[in-house]
This record gives C-alpha cells, sequence and structure tokens, in this order.
C-alpha cells in the first residue's frame, strides 16, 4: 500500500445540534498526513453510547488505523509526533496576542492620522490600546477575574470591591488617553492603579515568593504572575508620567 492510499477509519458525533469540533479537527488532521478517510457518523445519542460501548471507550472522535484502535484527537496527534497541550501548562501566548494586536493597531491610526508609522502618538495609542483590550479580556467573565486578582493585589485584599472596578477604570483610562482628553482623570486613575498593581505583583512575586497565576488576561488564563503583570501596570505608570510631562 503506498503513503497515498492509506486508509483510516474515523467515527464522530454528527448531530442534528452537535457537530464535534475534535471530529472536524481529527478528519482534517488525517487528510494533511496523506490518509483516506472512512468518515462514519454517529448521528444519535443511542448510537454514540452503543460505539462506546463496544469499544470501551468513554468519549468521541475515535480514529483507527491498520484496525488498530489509536484513540481520540489527542491520541492522533501523538501517533504523528506532534505536540499536545497541556491544559494546566503555563503560557505568554495570550499577553503576545494583546500586545502584538494592540501595536498594529496603534501603528495603523498613526498612519491614518499622519500618514507615517513613527510617532510619538503611535507608543501613546499603544499602550492606551493595551490598556483597553487587558480590560475587555477581564470584564469578559469579571467574577473569575476577581477571584483570581484578590489573590494577589494589596488593596482588593482590603477592599474587594475594588476588585470589580479595576476592569473599569483601566478601559477607562485606556479610552480617555486614546482620546487624549479629560486628563486629569485618566493621569491620577492610570497612576493609582497602575502603582498599586506593580507594588502588588513585586511582593507577590519578588517578597513572598508566590507562584501565581496573572489576572492581567482574564481569571481563567494560565499566564504567570511575574514579569509580564509587573510590566503592565508600569506602562500604565509610565503612560500617566507621560502624559502628566505633557500637559505641563
Amino acid at each position: 500500500m503506498t503513503d497515498q492510499q492509506r486508509d483510516a477509519q474515523l467515527y464522530r458525533m454528527v448531530m442534528k445540534d452537535h457537530i464535534c469540533p475534535f471530529g472536524l479537527k481529527s478528519r482534517d488532521l488525517l487528510k494533511r498526513e496523506g490518509y483516506q478517510v472512512e468518515d462514519h457518523w454517529l448521528t444519535t445519542r443511542e448510537e454514540t453510547d452503543a460505539f462506546k460501548s463496544k469499544h470501551d471507550v468513554d468519549t468521541t472522535p475515535q480514529t483507527f488505523i491498520d484496525n488498530q484502535r489509536v484513540g481520540g484527537y489527542d491520541d492522533l496527534r501523538r501517533y504523528f509526533g506532534k505536540s499536545v497541550k497541556d491544559p494546566d501548562e503555563v503560557t505568554y501566548q495570550p499577553v503576545i496576542a494583546v500586545f502584538a494586536t494592540a501595536a498594529f493597531m496603534a501603528l495603523g491610526f498613526a498612519w491614518a492620522a499622519f500618514d507615517t508609522l513613527f510617532t510619538v502618538r503611535a507608543l501613546e495609542w499603544f499602550v492606551a490600546i493595551s490598556m483597553c483590550v487587558l480590560a475587555i479580556l477581564k470584564l469578559r467573565d469579571l467574577e473569575s477575574f476577581s477571584n483570581m486578582f484578590l489573590g494577589y493585589d494589596l488593596l482588593a485584599k482590603r477592599w474587594v470591591r475594588y476588585a470589580y472596578l479595576y476592569p473599569f477604570g483601566e478601559a477607562l483610562a485606556g479610552i480617555l488617553m486614546i482620546a487624549g482628553a479629560i486628563l486629569w482623570l485618566a493621569i491620577p486613575l492610570a497612576m493609582i492603579i497602575g502603582t498599586i498593581g506593580a507594588v502588588s505583583v513585586f511582593k507577590a512575586v519578588y517578597v513572598d515568593k508566590r507562584e501565581l497565576k496573572c489576572a492581567c488576561v482574564g481569571g481563567d488564563s494560565n499566564v504567570p504572575l511575574g514579569f509580564i503583570s509587573l510590566t503592565e501596570n508600569l506602562m500604565m505608570v509610565g503612560m500617566a508620567i507621560w502624559m502628566l510631562v505633557k500637559t505641563i
């Protein structure tokens, strides 16, 4: 059998109200690896339960190659020597995505406004946009954010409501700095929350030596509390100082 004729059997849930995403991913991976896929749909809950009972498995999809069961999507990735994400693995990917997107947005704004990328305003917009995007991620699930934030923020530990107000303050300061308006409010707001945040992170990580997850991109992330979190807060402080100097 040639590489072009390799066959695989895939059993996946395709129901009226649910199509298993891992089944689609398994089919795509098999095709990219050069397999002809016999795509077997499990169209009812009863059919799915019968399949799982027959093969003594807990989940679908299930892939079979050379009449041997490979397993689910993660097992299939391992079979082809590909990495499998650990759900508990720490990652900086969300932060990189935020800062990279904010940087390109700031450059886009600069080009639209000044027909050039190299302006001080682009740097200001980068910081302000980053603040807004980070605030949005926190506001997606305010309860989850507050739970994680209360683990290390010094003011929030004393005044719990601050954990709920923080993302709104960050968003407001960022919006006003983008607009360059009402700076008498934006400057002290960014200075206060940035300073408290920086001190809190420094104490938790570098003084108390605690290993915590950062709430900077929301409460459901695996971003470790540390340099990135400290940088976020110092950016706010630096932006506030810069805006203050500009207004003098």
